[in-house]
């Protein structure tokens, strides 16, 4: 569980391996699924952390959290993966303080995505954070932190077009079956898992391929059921997998199995196949891209597609920029104020501890005939001398000097 504390901006980490230095198939061995990153919260306190999430995508896993070094930050990530702890620290990527920051603001923008802009990315920013905050471990930093993300990346979206037009790993999926794949309307789909790419998968088959012979099966049925009956499509079992893989003509894969969920023994001598494995790690048999009957597709090589909305959103990037300076200045301002909150809040003790003291109040009498009660008007001068102390600090950074003012501050309130 977080503790009510403050924490210091230079001890905030980002630790991660991105498409950039890896392949999907190295990024595989590092993705966390539901299960690891509950096993990683269940043990993190052992590790030292209290303070943490886990970003994994099909671009990227990345742990931002506070430590006293970034190694406590790997150690309890590796814990949980299949690949090792030595090979992630040749590959990963460190940042710290205003850096990682700045990393965070940057990937809620789609502006380190592979298909740079795609907006799923918020989403699955903000499922991360919700599920390490069920478990305790998000504190008043990382959430606001989180949140001018999330306020920045709505005002990008709204006065840029960085994310303009429909290009989305879910949508590159669609695009390249239409590039690919004559009399469509005729074809057999298969799409396997409903998760927040299934979902968005799922929709843009149904509004760009002009198609409803789709058929969608889920770990949770009802699930699958719920959506297909949304759409006009079809939905059949997880056990009935086997049969669907082999009477479909185009199978879309997007589950976050640890283990391929299509082997290769289900596509052997069963026509010819389009699949497009959208899982990190594979959940496709690598051994199936054997089969000539059998065109294999994965994220990597969709994340190659080129089009004019990718190139009007790259004359986006600096407008993109801007706007995140301006939420990060105020995400900074926000973080160095609340340094001082103790010190405003001793302040403000020492206010109303001068108002009830007996030497300060028969030197006040002489210049009042009010009461010595500390009545509404007093808290509300208390409140305004503190307010204006604040505004000072923010401006002056000088807490002393914040310090001797308020206490003139308030005897010259009272004299008035």
């Amino acid at each position: 569980m977080v503790a009510d504390k403050q924490q210091n901006i230079s001890g905030f980490f980002i630790v991660g391996i991105n498409y950039k230095k890896t392949d999907a198939s190295v990024r595989g061995q590092f993705a966390i699924n539901n299960i690891q990153y509950a096993n990683i919260l269940s043990i993190a306190p052992s590790f030292g952390l209290s303070e943490f999430f886990i970003l994994s995508t099909c671009n990227r896993t990345e742990i931002y959290g506070f430590a006293d070094n970034a190694c406590q930050l790997v150690e309890v990530l590796c814990s949980q993966t299949e690949g090792d702890i030595e090979m992630f620290k040749k590959l990963c990527y460190v940042k710290q303080g205003s850096e990682a920051i700045q990393h965070i603001f940057e990937v809620g923008a789609g502006l380190e995505s592979q298909i740079l802009g795609d907006y799923e990315i918020i989403g699955q920013l903000k499922l991360a954070v919700k599920f390490s905050k069920e478990s305790g471990f998000i504190g008043a930093f990382t959430e606001r932190l989180v949140n001018s993300v999330i306020q920045s990346t709505k005002v990008i979206k709204n006065k840029t077009a960085l994310s303009g037009g429909t290009v989305s790993v879910s949508f590159a999926a669609v695009q390249y079956i239409k590039k690919n794949v004559s009399k469509i309307a005729d074809k057999n789909i298969l799409l396997l898992g409903i998760g927040k790419i299934g979902r968005n998968t799922c929709k843009n088959l149904v509004d760009y391929l002009n198609t409803k012979r789709i058929t969608l099966i889920n770990r949770t049925e009802e699930k699958a059921r719920e959506l297909a009956s949304e759409l006009g499509l079809q939905s059949a079992s997880m056990d009935d997998l086997s049969s669907y893989v082999q009477s479909s003509d185009i199978i879309l894969v997007a589950t976050n199995s640890n283990e391929p969920i299509i082997l290769k023994s289900h596509l052997e001598n069963f026509g010819d196949k389009l699949i497009i494995d959208l899982s990190i790690p594979y959940n496709v048999e690598k051994e199936a891209q054997e089969l000539s009957n059998v065109t294999l597709i994965n994220v990597d090589q969709l994340s190659k597609l080129k089009d004019e909305t990718l190139q009007k959103r790259v004359a986006e990037i600096p407008a993109a920029k801007a706007i995140i300076a301006e939420h990060k200045e105020e995400f900074l301002e926000w973080s160095h104020m609340r340094k001082n909150v103790p010190f405003i809040k001793a302040v403000k003790q020492k206010l109303h501890d001068m108002h009830n003291c007996e030497l300060y109040l028969s030197s006040y009498s002489s210049y009042t005939s009010n009461t010595t009660s500390l009545n509404p008007v007093n808290v509300q001068a208390i409140q305004k001398v503190i307010k204006n102390m604040a505004v000072k600090m923010r401006q002056q950074h000088q807490p002393g000097c914040s310090y001797i003012e308020a206490i003139n501050d308030f005897i010259t309130t009272h004299r008035n």
